[in-house]
C-alpha cells in the first residue's frame, strides 16, 4: 500500500474503525489489492484504498470532510480523488437503477445535483463497487447470505461496465 496514503489513513483513525473482516484500514487495503489483481490502473487502485475518506451512502463514517478534497488529491492524485468523490457522493437509491443504462443521469448525495458521468467514471464506480462488496461478502458470510443475490443482480446490470476479471469474481463469490 502507498505509504503516504496509508499513513494518513492511520492518522485519521481508519485502523480503529470496526468493519467487517477487521478494521476499515484492513478492508481498504483488501479492496485495493483486489482491484490490483483485476489489473486496474494505479489511479483506480488508489481510489480503492481511499474510497471511504468522505464516507459513502452505505457507510456513514467519514475520515475527512468533502471540503478538504484538495488535500486528498495532493496525496493520491486528482484522478483518484475524483473517483473517491464520485463513489462517496453516489446516491445509491436514486442512481443504482440507472447507472448501467448508457448516458444515465445520477444524483450527487452531497449537492443534490443530477449529472451524467463520463463513461470512464461510471466504469470506475462499478469496478470499485464490485471490489468493495465482494470484500464484504468474502469476510462476512451473513452479509453474503443476506445480500449476495441482490448484489449479483446489480452487478449483472452493471455487466457492461465491469472488467472481465471483476465479473468472473462476482459470479464466483456471489453466485453460489
Amino acid at each position: 500500500m502507498p505509504d503516504e496514503a496509508v499513513a494518513w489513513l492511520r492518522e485519521l483513525g481508519a485502523e480503529r474503525v470496526a468493519h467487517p473482516g477487521g478494521t476499515l484500514l484492513a478492508h481498504l487495503g483488501r479492496v485495493r489489492e483486489l482491484l490490483a489483481a483485476w489489473g486496474a490502473r494505479p489511479a483506480l487502485q488508489q481510489a480503492g484504498l481511499c474510497h471511504a475518506f468522505y464516507g459513502t451512502d452505505g457507510f456513514a463514517t467519514a475520515l475527512l470532510p468533502v471540503a478538504r478534497r484538495a488535500e486528498l488529491a495532493a496525496v493520491i492524485g486528482a484522478e483518484a480523488e475524483a473517483v473517491v468523490y464520485f463513489y462517496a457522493s453516489f446516491d445509491r437509491a436514486a442512481s443504482y437503477p440507472v447507472l448501467g443504462e448508457g448516458e444515465s443521469a445520477v444524483r450527487d448525495r452531497f449537492t443534490g445535483l443530477v449529472h451524467s458521468p463520463a463513461p470512464q467514471l461510471r466504469r470506475d464506480f462499478a469496478e470499485l463497487s464490485a471490489a468493495n462488496e465482494l470484500d464484504l461478502a468474502r469476510t462476512d458470510p451473513a452479509f453474503r447470505e443476506a445480500w449476495g443475490g441482490e448484489l449479483l443482480s446489480l452487478f449483472g446490470r452493471f455487466r457492461g461496465l465491469l472488467s472481465e476479471p471483476a465479473w468472473r469474481e462476482c459470479q464466483a463469490v456471489l453466485g453460489g
